[in-house]
């Protein structure tokens, strides 16, 4: 099971960044104008990249799906309104399921606001290194 994860972490096209954010999707759409709504899932973030998120939920949400978001950058002074695509899902073991998601047409602002936020990161590990 480690190699297979460690397969999916090579293939990924961009270095995800573990962060902490709270959205809620209230209704999942497909291009062909179907449409499901009352879902109410609150979801947790729990990584991003230039191309996409990760997050966890009770609920079940359809792969292919795609939803409206906001998200909200931890420093509070950058968000971006985006569409988000369901590419897979993954059951834990304690009843949560781990999503993996794509940004579609994403906003070139966005390439901006993420460099910032990947140069943060980093420069916390080189710290965190540093001290140790």
């Amino acid at each position: 099971m480690e190699d297979m994860e460690a397969a999916e972490v090579e293939n990924r096209r961009g270095r995800r960044i573990p962060v902490a954010m709270h959205l809620e999707v209230s209704s999942v759409f497909k291009q062909n104008n179907v449409h499901v709504s009352n879902i109410n899932a609150p979801i947790e973030v729990t990584d991003i990249s230039k191309y996409g998120i990760g997050f966890v939920t009770k609920n079940i949400l359809p792969i292919g799906f795609y939803f409206d978001s906001r998200l909200n950058f931890e420093d509070g002074r950058d968000s971006i309104n985006c569409v988000v695509r369901i590419v897979r899902r993954k059951q834990r073991e304690d009843g949560l399921t781990v999503y993996g998601c794509e940004f579609v047409g994403m906003s070139p602002v966005f390439d901006y606001i993420f460099d910032g936020t990947e140069r943060n990161y980093i420069s916390e590990i080189d710290y965190r290194d540093l001290e140790h």
